[in-house]
C-alpha cells in the first residue's frame, strides 16, 4: 500500500491529466460528485477529447434524485465532461449511471448488477482509476462516519437510507470492497475547509478509524494519491 501525497497550485490540472491517460486505456473509471472536481472535469474535455471516446464510466455514488436535479451527480459530470466533449465531436461509448430515483435499495441492486456483468462475474471487475472527493466530515463516496456502510465487504453497491451530511437525501454508494478493485484511486481536495478533514485521513500519524472514513481506504486500496492546493495540505 502507498499514498502519495501531491501538493501543487493547480491540482485540477492533474486530476485532469491522470483522468484523460485512464480514459485513454478503455478501460473501467469511476467519477465523483462534489465541488472540487468539477473543474477538473472541465479541464479533462478540452485537454485531449478524443481519449474519452472508448473509457467506461460508473460513478462512485448517487442521490436519489432525477438526472436533471441539481443534486445529481450525474447531471454534474454530464455538464462538466460530457457536453464539453460532445461539442468537441466526442461521444463517450459508455457510460453507466446510477438510477437514484429508483430509490436507495433497488438503486444499489441494479447497479451492483450492472458491475458484475461488466466485469464478468460477482465482483470481478477492475477499474483503472477511481476519482473521490473528501466531504468535511470526512466522507468519501456516500459513506458517512459510522454508519453501515463502512464495514460492508461483500457487496459493492448499498443503499444508505440517510445521508449523514446535507443534503439530507437517501444515496446509493460504492462500498470499500468496490474501491479495493481499483489499480489506483485518486483523492482530489482543494480549499482550507479541507484541511482538517485531510489531515484527519492521510496524516503519518493519522488513526483509521470510522469516525474519518477517508482514513480507512489505506486498509483496501494499494495505491493513493492525494492532489492537493496548499490550503486542503496547511494541517499535514
Amino acid at each position: 500500500m502507498s499514498v502519495e501525497i501531491q501538493v501543487s497550485g493547480d491540482p485540477a490540472r492533474a486530476c485532469a491529466e491522470a483522468l484523460s491517460a485512464a480514459a485513454a486505456t478503455g478501460g473501467h473509471i469511476v467519477l465523483t460528485g462534489g465541488s472540487s472536481p468539477t473543474h477538473a472535469y472541465e479541464l479533462a474535455a478540452g485537454l485531449r477529447p478524443a481519449d474519452w471516446r472508448g473509457a467506461r464510466i460508473w460513478f462512485s455514488d448517487e442521490r436519489c434524485v432525477g438526472p436533471d436535479d441539481e443534486l445529481s451527480n450525474f447531471r454534474l459530470v454530464r455538464r462538466s465532461l460530457l457536453e464539453p466533449l460532445h461539442e468537441a465531436g466526442v461521444e463517450v461509448e459508455f457510460c453507466r449511471r446510477i438510477l437514484g430515483e429508483s430509490g436507495h435499495q433497488q438503486g444499489a441492486i441494479a447497479y451492483e448488477r450492472d458491475l458484475d456483468a461488466a466485469g464478468g462475474g460477482s465482483g470481478a471487475i477492475s477499474f483503472e482509476l477511481v476519482l473521490l472527493g473528501v466531504g468535511s466530515d470526512g466522507h468519501i463516496c456516500s459513506m458517512f462516519p459510522g454508519q453501515e456502510s463502512l464495514r460492508e465487504r461483500s457487496r459493492l453497491v448499498v443503499g444508505v437510507p440517510l445521508a449523514g451530511l446535507e443534503p439530507f437525501v437517501p444515496r446509493v454508494t460504492l462500498t470499500f470492497a468496490a474501491l479495493a478493485r481499483a489499480k489506483r484511486v485518486l483523492v482530489l481536495a482543494t480549499g482550507e475547509g479541507k484541511a482538517d478533514p485531510i489531515a484527519a485521513a492521510f496524516a503519518d500519524d493519522a488513526p483509521r478509524t470510522e469516525a474519518v472514513p477517508a482514513s480507512l481506504l489505506r486498509e483496501h486500496v494499494e495505491d493513493i494519491v492525494v492532489l492537493l492546493d496548499e490550503a486542503a495540505a496547511a494541517r499535514l
